[in-house]
């Protein structure tokens, strides 16, 4: 009597680096699936089955492994519930060496086995660990490479003077990735430019706007989120008064370029404002010790788009001397 062939529980695992079309009746995730599945279907004689729960991981990156499915994915590895990972292509799974390194372990600890249904490996024996880590290393070459394009093409067109993304600026909309100027804020801006030259302190100006009732742009992403419209910060207000965008500029690293959109700050009063902030951040208060400089105020944000500020506190130790008296 032929002794019964084991039963392979097999999982399919799907990816799509964006969102774009997966509200599609047919889309990129159900491809996927359904070749899986039908590889599946014919290893049926070596034991191999489906199971029903889908892992998809829509519009996530795969140069990371915090991935919602996929992490659901390996916790029912672990906890033995699958024999088999089943993919459509290598990189779906992952695009890093470092993060397939770890999968594997994973998958070597549950005695748990990984399919590529295109190209046709496993990490079942040594040879074809050896050709998947091929595979990724060109797969992770692949997505630096697409990096640094990004990188290069928002460099050439910032210094052709284009808007290219990001939180937009009180005063300005990005229209067509073009900016355009709200009448009304502009003269929001005018006004604090010069205020500022009058003003004591950009805490001073802080609590005069605050009591005005002046509030930082109000910013409502594509999934409804809203962010801003609050009272504007120290960190803000900074971050404004030295935005050379309202002078007709656009700012890339350390660089700045002559921008395509029209200014709406004279540049008589933009240079007065940048001495005037250049001084305090050197010198300080005349009443008061000098401040400490903070290289990165008004050029980091949080996911909400909010300006953060910086902050610090004092530790005072008390040092103990011991005296030794000599004879």
């Amino acid at each position: 009597m032929a002794k019964p062939e084991k039963k392979l529980r097999c999982a399919i695992y799907t990816r799509k680096s964006t969102d774009e079309g997966l509200d599609k009746d047919f889309n990129s995730l159900d491809a996927q699936r359904e070749a899986c599945a039908a590889y599946v279907l014919s290893q049926q004689h070596e034991g191999w089955s489906l199971l029903p729960a889908p892992y998809d991981d829509g519009g996530h990156s795969g140069g990371t492994l915090e991935r919602p499915a996929l992490q659901q994915l390996l916790e029912d590895v672990r906890l033995g519930k699958i024999d088999v990972v089943v993919v459509y292509k290598i990189d779906r799974l992952t695009r890093s060496l470092a993060d397939f390194a770890k999968i594997v372990d994973v998958l070597d600890e549950a005695e748990a086995s990984f399919v590529s249904v295109t190209q046709a490996f496993s990490t079942t024996s040594s040879m074809g660990r050896l050709t998947l880590n091929v595979l990724l290393s060109f797969a992770q070459f692949e997505r630096e490479v697409g990096a640094e394009r990004i990188r290069d093409k928002v460099a050439a067109s910032k210094a052709k003077g284009m808007w290219m993304g990001g939180s937009v600026p009180l005063v300005y909309k990005a229209v067509d990735r073009k900016l355009v100027i709200i009448l009304e804020e502009a003269e929001t801006v005018r006004e604090i430019m010069r205020r500022y030259l009058e003003a004591a302190s950009i805490k001073a100006l802080v609590e005069e706007l605050g009591k005005e009732g002046v509030v930082s742009k109000r910013h409502v992403s594509k999934r409804g989120r809203v962010s801003g419209g609050l009272p504007i910060k120290r960190g803000a207000l900074k971050h404004l008064l030295s935005n050379p965008l309202y002078v007709g500029e656009v700012r890339h690293k350390d660089k700045v370029y002559p921008g395509l959109h029209e200014a709406i700050v004279e540049r008589q009063i933009f240079d007065a404002v940048q001495a005037k902030l250049k001084e305090r951040t050197s010198h300080g208060s005349s009443a008061g010790p000098k401040r400490r400089l903070a290289l990165l105020a008004g050029m980091i944000f949080d996911e909400r788009g909010r300006p953060m500020s910086p902050t610090h506190q004092k530790t005072w130790a008390t040092i103990h001397l011991l005296c030794v008296k000599h004879e």
